[in-house]
């Protein structure tokens, strides 16, 4: 008779745990496209936990609605604010190219002077004089490109700008309640996880916090280091659209060899231009810069806040980026150091008389 109550409640805990998953996945399906906007949310506001938290301190009173508000806006204002000056010097930048396509368009494109110093010079420069010497070639490789490309890619182009613009104003949106409700937040998790991992639950709790703050340090204020100082590279060696460059490198130094790719186009500009030997100090200064941060200030960084080894972290951002975009590049790392934190665990609770032999 007792077997029949404790196979009733077996049944129902069972019963119980196939529900929650299927509505857990029903609730995941149906909300799958604001899951990215959720996360970025979060990672924000574990970015700036700190500040937020000297804040909450010193006015308390503004926590409930006002303080989080000034902190949405000020990261909209920080996010904002940059892309509108990128914007407007690649605007800037773009009227003097319209103007280069117009007399291209009129008189043809002559072949670069650095063409005269190549191997088969000769047949480059027939093959150049060919394709865009004169006012009918480069009109008809300028049809080309855009019955290829540009006409086909404008309504694709407008449809991204403004699902990205939904996308960044729903996770302004999260952000606000996420940094409102924090604390309730928190102890949900804390809960949830203890519950289901126990004491480790809060350990790896932390691991994902200081993982997401190391991979913010490491990659977006490295990346913004590394654009500075190539900026004022570019300016000494006379880079062509200095600012839009710079701030292009910057961007692309979060990214994994995203600077490399901005370092040689600058070099390539340098190059058409007739600057040769600034052509080469700037690549050559470039991949140096690249190489310190990305060896020595990175590894100290993003691995030093998780006790995380720097190949696991490249592992982490590069399928991260793969899988998730941008955003893989603060999830993947901190998915990478919480597995390798349960594995310690288990490495560490090993019986001795289960180890393995030694060779």
């Amino acid at each position: 008779m007792s077997d029949e109550p404790d196979r009733r409640e077996r049944s129902q805990r069972i019963a119980k745990i196939a529900v929650a998953l299927l509505l857990a996945g029903i609730g995941l399906w149906v909300a799958h496209s604001f899951v990215a906007p959720i996360v970025w949310a979060g990672v924000i506001a574990i970015a700036i936990d700190p500040l937020y938290t000297r804040a909450e301190r010193r006015w308390p009173r503004t926590k409930e609605a006002l303080l989080p508000a000034a902190a949405t806006l000020a990261i909209a204002v920080l996010i904002l604010v940059p892309l509108a000056l990128v914007v407007v010097e690649a605007a800037r930048e773009a009227s003097g190219l319209v103007g280069w396509f117009g007399e291209a368009r009129r008189s043809g494109i002559p072949a670069p002077l650095f063409i005269q110093h190549l191997p088969f010079s000769n047949d480059i420069t027939r093959w150049w004089q060919d394709n865009f010497g004169t006012a009918e070639a480069t009109q008809h490789q300028f049809h080309r490109f855009q019955d290829r490309l540009l006409l086909r890619h404008t309504q694709l182009v407008g449809r991204d700008l403004l699902r990205r613009t939904i996308v960044f104003l729903f996770t302004l949106l999260a952000l606000f309640f996420v940094l409102r409700d924090r604390v309730s937040i928190c102890r949900q998790f804390a809960l949830a996880g203890e519950r289901l991992l126990g004491h480790s639950g809060e350990r790896l709790g932390r691991q994902v916090i200081l993982s997401v703050r190391g991979t913010i340090d490491g990659l977006v204020l490295v990346g913004l280091g590394e654009g500075a100082v190539m900026l004022i590279v570019y300016l000494i060696a006379g880079v062509p659209h200095p600012l839009l460059l710079g701030a292009l490198t910057a961007v692309g130094a979060m990214i994994p060899f995203g600077a490399s790719v901005l370092i040689g186009i600058a070099s390539i500009l340098l190059i058409g231009a007739g600057s040769f030997g600034w052509a080469v100090a700037v690549f050559v200064i470039g991949m140096g810069v690249i190489a310190v941060a990305d060896h020595f200030v990175r590894p100290v960084l993003i691995g030093g806040a998780t006790q995380l080894p720097f190949l696991l972290v490249l592992i982490g951002i590069l399928g991260g980026v793969e899988v998730l975009g941008l955003l893989g590049l603060f999830v993947g790392p901190a998915v990478m150091a919480t597995l390798v934190l349960l594995w310690r665990d288990y490495v560490a609770h090993i019986p001795k008389g289960d180890a393995l032999p030694e060779a």
